[in-house]
């Protein structure tokens, strides 16, 4: 029985990324094609990925494609033109959230359920698997227990977790803050970042509990300290976040989680790489120094005091040193570390607000202490003075290194030289055991310093710098030592090389498609809201198969115009203020007399409701869609709300009447 692999899962904003994120030890790519992934700016071309896949396959390595946002119904043509385009170009996988494609008529490539599913319980999780999906990322906010649950439902899908990078602060898939604000919709790769926004929180009496701070805003995920905790509750892929994020920041973090699994994987023999070679790194992976806004672990040991960015959802960098005086146009600084022409730094200023200083000019004055004059004149630099503690966010002497060449990655090779009828073979073995022979006719001759020979014989068939592969091992099975020149044993080498790659590129295999359950399973539900996404008929008829009797259009479809929830989270902004009634469970006098009562958030003229749902410990973002977005931005061209029997009703469900119009209404305000 083959082991269990485990998969490092790297981003890609474009080929050239993700080819460096192979380089680094990813064992596959997640990158978006040419339209229609979660990422509106990170798109590319077929030929890109192309480009990108036959690289990684030289590895065993995978690339997924991204194609996770929802679809209107004039798209879904084009969507599925997509799919083939990029199925031909090589891709293994989709990355999918719209459940209208797996009704379209599709190649035969595999499918994951995106992070857009929002997969937080056993029941979906086995839902999905028996849809046909081979693979689902799971919701970030899941614990170590429910992640077990899961993984003990869901046993024929690989489950994969976001173990870095920056986190949303919603389920994903149940936000629509910036639809409503912006038209810019989440779920169709456009999103807003309305949650990074500072907000002035206050209660029911109008009391003013936290002022402009960015009460929606977390902390970056790292899971670095949890991998053999995952390992164990059943997760098998391990996903970095970033497809918005440069070649360095790739580079960086995709080497130390590397190294981080290789470690499991040396001590584990019950698991497997998920792909060949190893890499040799020429700098030390720190993704502490690339753009971050602190670190948490979030939910998966249970829920922690300190998981949100409030001060700032910038970048704040690392510790640097103060300032001890300033000048007309200079500051001086004491300095734990060299600073740089270009590189970043930051402060706070008396109102907590974080400034940036980029280095113009950085000169050496005096021991631990460093003159900087800044690009911008110290008068735009407010509450820069003597004490003020300094971070730096950009080091130029880390960009200049990660924008060389930083790693390589080769694959273990075992040679083995023989004698033949007329001469000479060579046979090649990589570490996956595919293997080649090449041969040369040549006469036996003796050679005269035995010593010297074995040792030219070695040194000329270890010359592999321009492959992909490192010798692990000679042997040479020679009935005595023989002259050969150094042109024969290179031909030799570089034939069973060539014909080693040809026989690992005959074995490629594609991912197999996932295996659906017919007749189709059961739904979990028999009744879909907004919050299901649902925005083409195609997406209806595939809830309608699976048994769902009343499926409601998406919000983007603006059917929905009062009040609802525009974000689920499990962040809770009263437990972040310590007002929450769990909190105050066996304190003396408090126990009993605090409420989860609504909170207000304001930014600029937008107001928004926190309904707190205890019970499961959610938080409720309660607003409307503005009249702009309702008059600007186009919907989808055929409307629905309900699908009885697998046939949709005509004209649209009042909204009153919908359980869509009742999901804000019968939210309750204070917990059980």
């Amino acid at each position: 029985m083959p082991r269990p692999e485990l998969e490092l899962l790297s981003p890609a904003r474009t080929a050239d990324i993700g080819i460096e994120a192979v380089n680094h030890g990813a064992d596959a790519v997640y990158i978006g094609g040419p339209a229609f992934g979660a990422r509106v700016n990170a798109a590319n071309e077929p030929r890109d990925i192309e480009r990108l896949a036959r690289h990684a396959h030289r590895f065993g390595a995978r690339v997924f494609v991204t194609l996770n946002t929802i679809f209107r119904d004039d798209e879904l043509e084009q969507a599925r033109r997509v799919v083939f385009d990029v199925h031909q170009a090589g891709a293994d996988a989709l990355i999918v959230q719209d459940m209208g494609l797996l009704e379209l008529d599709l190649p035969p490539i595999q499918l994951h359920a995106s992070t857009q599913c929002d997969i937080r319980t056993p029941a979906k999780a086995r839902f999905l698997q028996d849809a046909g999906f081979a693979q689902m990322v799971l919701a970030r906010e899941l614990t170590l227990q429910q992640i077990r649950a899961i993984a003990a439902e869901a046993r024929e899908a690989t489950l994969e977790f976001f173990i870095h990078g920056a986190l949303c602060v919603a389920y994903s898939g149940q936000c629509f803050i910036s639809h409503a604000h912006t038209g810019r919709s989440a779920n169709r790769g456009n999103c807003s970042q309305e949650c990074r926004l500072p907000y002035t929180v206050t209660d029911p009496q109008g009391r003013v509990l936290a002022h402009e701070r960015h009460v929606l805003s977390l902390k970056d995920n790292d899971q670095s300290a949890n991998l053999r905790a995952l390992v164990e509750a059943g997760i098998r892929s391990f996903k970095i976040e970033g497809r918005y994020k440069d070649m360095g920041y790739v580079k960086n973090t995709t080497a130390r989680y590397r190294q981080l699994l290789d470690a499991i994987l040396d001590d584990s023999p019950g698991l497997a790489r998920a792909s060949a070679g190893r890499c040799t790194f020429f700098f030390t992976p720190e993704p502490s120094r690339d753009f971050n806004r602190g670190a948490t672990d979030y939910f998966v040991n249970g829920r922690q005091d300190d998981i949100g960015a409030f001060d700032s959802p910038k970048h704040v960098g690392l510790p640097l040193g103060h300032v001890t005086r300033t000048g007309s146009d200079w500051f001086e600084v004491h300095a734990q570390a060299p600073l740089r022409n270009g590189d970043g730094l930051t402060y706070y200023d008396p109102k907590r607000q974080l400034r940036g200083i980029r280095v113009n000019v950085a000169e050496p004055a005096g021991e631990g202490l460093w003159r900087v004059t800044p690009n911008e004149p110290l008068a735009d630099l407010p509450g820069l003075c003597r004490d003020t503690a300094l971070h730096r966010n950009r080091d130029a002497a880390w960009d200049e290194r990660l924008a060389r060449r930083s790693a390589e990655r080769r694959m273990g090779l075992r040679l083995r030289l023989f004698e033949t009828d007329d001469g000479f073979g060579l046979e090649a073995t990589d570490e996956q055991g595919h293997r080649a022979v090449s041969q040369a006719a040549h006469a036996r001759e003796p050679a005269r310093d035995a010593a010297r020979a074995a040792e030219a014989l070695r040194a000329q068939l270890d010359r592999l710098g321009n492959t992909l592969f490192t010798l692990e091992g000679l042997t040479l099975e020679l009935s005595g030592l023989w002259f050969l020149p150094a042109s024969v044993l290179n031909a030799l080498r570089r034939e069973a090389i060539e014909r080693l790659e040809a026989a690992r590129a005959a074995a490629w295999r594609p991912l197999p498609p996932g295996r659906r359950v017919e007749p189709p399973v059961p739904y979990p539900e028999d009744t879909l809201t907004y919050l299901a996404n649902v925005f083409n008929h195609k997406a209806r008829d595939f809830y309608a198969r699976h048994g769902v009797k009343v499926i409601a259009a998406a919000y983007e479809s603006h059917e929905e115009t009062g009040q609802v929830p525009l974000m689920i989270t499990k962040h809770c902004v009263r437990f972040s203020l310590s007002l929450c009634p769990k909190q105050a469970k066996g304190v003396p006098g408090v126990q009993g007399q605090v409420k989860a009562e609504p909170l207000t958030i304001v930014h600029g003229d937008e107001r928004l409701t926190l309904k707190f749902d205890c019970k499961p410990c959610e938080m409720h973002v309660v607003g409307r869609i503005r009249k702009a977005v309702l008059k600007d931005v186009p919907v989808s061209p055929v409307r629905f709300y309900r699908a009885r029997a697998g046939r949709p009703a005509k004209g649209a469900l009042p909204a009153a009447e919908g359980v869509v119009a009742r999901a804000a209404q019968d939210l309750p305000a204070t917990g059980p």
